[in-house]
């Protein structure tokens, strides 16, 4: 016997051997076993979802030699026959063929005679849609008052160029795209039957390439089989298929999530050898980072209709929100981008390589750090102009010099409307000291850094002999001291307190120094830790919760023991109380104070409003930021 396609020799026999579609098998089953039947059915759906199938179901249905049932037997003449394709009463029509007005004429003259052999004449048209107007036209009076006899079957891909007047005449049932996870199911079973030995991700892939037609996905397998000698690769079968081995994907988001540019070119350097589309490599990135995005939003929601569920929750949790987001825009963006690249490879290289570059560092992703420095520090300090040789008095008070170390040391440097060029000057405990020296020329720093304030004190002849009475030098001092200094204490006040409300934060500090990184310390930036007779409870915000597993569990149980318990149990609760303020949010609070208070830092510097009336200038407010880290 010659060798019969898997698509024709496992097409369903009955309603059970179905594969999905399962809206439509019921509202059928029920009316055959209520004996409640139309004259006209209506299958729509996409190429190879089982229009035709559902159809001949139907009419060994109507058929069977036992009466009309959900469940044919399957043995009788009429079931046979049907099988075999030579059931005399089902009149199987294939309409693009037959689109002119004469050959409907002709079948609509045959509809008045009884069946041959079955119960009832059966008309099953295929492709219904390629009939022309005067066709449909013709089929109307009959569609609406057939014979009893009659039940006409009508299969069409695009029901849209049906006429309204045959719709309404007309149950009609829309079928389904197959599922990824649906098809892998029924390959497996078919060739586990078959005896043919497979990978499953081999399964995925023709899935995805069937785009949810089972027939498509079996003619696919018929080709696997034979490109691997009766074997299902994944590298065989994206051979064949021309598409990209989800693994390389895979390879390079791990490079990219580990930073390693490196080994991230080099695999793009061995995808290339199989010449990739590169725009479907995109786009294949984009899909998984889709996936990611949705994981992030909502835990346990990312199913495995693409069979990248274990790779997808674990990037999950490795990057964090922001970085899935830039990588998707990258992606899209790059992939219009291929056409105006030298070459698509290179397209695809800078694309990774932008994605690199501006991936959110670790720092970044926790927030920003206040970190106290001594006052002996180098302090920058902004020059105005090009100053060849001035003493420091004349450029800088001690007042301003102290609110320089101040505003340092609490990490509130403020970035300014105006960049400006900055020379380091060395800041000691004696001020008399310093003047008596005087400052050598500084030359202008290449590069530009954010701008504290601007003083505006006249330039004057270095001293050329040390002053011996320091005293002297206070008074001219206090004489010669500038606008800033003047509001130097109350700065310094605010200062002081914002530091002291951050530096006073115990459990914001101490999650840093766990010993924990990566997701286990993102949960527990979103905790907060309290103390009861009972041991310890660690309350976690509610999407955080979920994210816990085992082995986060015994992380933090290890570190906060060896620091904190002490012996004493450890209980995790979900959803944090009212008046709880997790590091997370104490950081944001904090960061947003810290960003007001040097947007007034400018907004009150006098130079600033010099600059604004005199020039007519305009501060802009998003360009004024609080540098620092918080701890």
């Amino acid at each position: 016997m010659s060798y019969q396609v898997l698509a024709r020799k496992w097409r369903p026999q009955n309603f059970k051997q179905m594969v999905g579609q399962e809206h439509v098998l019921k509202a059928l089953i029920h009316a055959l076993e209520s004996q409640r039947l139309h004259h006209a059915y209506l299958f729509t759906g996409t190429r190879g979802v089982g229009k035709t199938t559902i159809g001949r179901i139907l009419a060994k249905c109507l058929s069977c030699h036992q009466g009309i049932t959900a469940e044919p037997c399957g043995q009788c003449g009429a079931c046979t026959s049907i099988t075999e394709g030579r059931y005399v009463d089902l009149i199987e029509i294939d309409a693009a063929s037959r689109t002119k007005v004469e050959d409907m004429r002709e079948l609509l003259e045959n509809v008045q005679y009884a069946p041959s052999e079955g119960r009832f004449k059966i008309y099953l048209i295929d492709e219904v849609h390629m009939l022309s107007q005067s066709s449909f036209n013709a089929l109307l009076k009959t569609l609406e008052e057939p014979p009893e006899h009659v039940k006409f079957l009508f299969a069409t891909t695009d029901p849209q160029k049906l006429p309204v007047t045959i719709l309404s005449r007309c149950l009609q049932f829309n079928l389904k795209n197959m599922s990824p996870e649906r098809i892998v199911g029924h390959l497996q079973n078919i060739l586990g039957q078959e005896q043919v030995s497979f990978e499953d991700m081999a399964l995925w892939a023709l899935a995805r390439a069937a785009d949810g037609s089972m027939r498509d996905a079996l003619s696919l397998t018929d080709q696997a089989i034979a490109y691997g000698n009766h074997a299902l690769t994944e590298t065989g079968v994206s051979a064949m298929l021309g598409t990209v081995d989800q693994k390389k994907i895979y390879r390079i988001l791990d490079c990219l999530i580990s930073r390693n540019a490196a080994a991230m070119l080099d695999e793009i350097k061995a995808l290339a050898e199989f010449s990739p589309n590169y725009a479907s490599v995109l786009a294949t990135i984009a899909e998984v980072l889709h996936r990611v995005a949705i994981e992030q939003a909502v835990p346990g929601a990312c199913d495995n209709s693409m069979g990248d569920q274990e790779h997808v929750v674990s990037y999950a949790r490795k990057l964090c929100a922001e970085d899935v987001q830039l990588f998707y825009q990258v992606a899209l963006v790059s992939r219009q981008d291929l056409a105006i690249t030298p070459d698509p490879k290179s397209g695809l290289e800078m694309a990774l390589l932008r994605m690199l570059a501006f991936q959110l560092s670790p720092s970044d992703q926790l927030g920003i750090d206040i970190v106290t420095a001594p006052v002996g520090n180098e302090v920058p300090v902004a020059e105005e102009q090009t100053v060849q040789s001035a003493p420091l008095e004349n450029n800088l008070s001690e007042d301003e010099s102290k609110k320089k170390t101040l505003l340092n040391s609490e990490g509130l440097n403020v970035e300014g409307v105006a960049q400006v060029e900055r020379a380091p000057v060395e800041t000691s405990e004696s001020t008399a000291s310093r003047l008596q020296e005087p400052v050598e020329t500084q030359s202008f720093a290449e590069t530009e850094q954010p701008v504290t304030s601007v003083v505006e004190s006249p330039v004057q002849e270095p001293v050329s002999e040390p002053v011996p009475e320091p005293d002297k030098q206070s008074t001219l001092r206090n004489e010669e001291k500038s606008p800033i200094a003047e509001s130097s204490s109350q700065d310094h006040v605010e200062k002081s307190e914002l530091a002291a409300d951050v530096l006073s934060s115990g459990w914001n500090k101490q999650v840093t120094q766990l010993g924990l990184s990566g997701m286990t310390l993102n949960l527990m930036l979103n905790s907060v830790l309290e103390e009861n007779p009972d041991g310890l409870n660690l309350y976690f915000e509610a999407g955080h919760f979920r994210l816990l597993n085992p082995s986060h569990e015994g992380r933090i149980r290890e570190s906060l023991s060896k620091e904190v318990a002490q012996g004493r149990n450890i209980t995790f609760f979900e959803g944090l109380k009212p008046e709880h303020e997790s590091p997370m949010m104490w950081r944001e609070r904090v960061k947003a104070e810290m960003g007001e208070q040097a947007k007034l830092s400018v907004e009150n510097d006098p130079y600033v409003q010099q600059m604004i009336r005199e020039f007519d200038g305009v501060l802009i407010e998003n360009s004024i930021k609080a540098l620092g880290q918080i701890i």
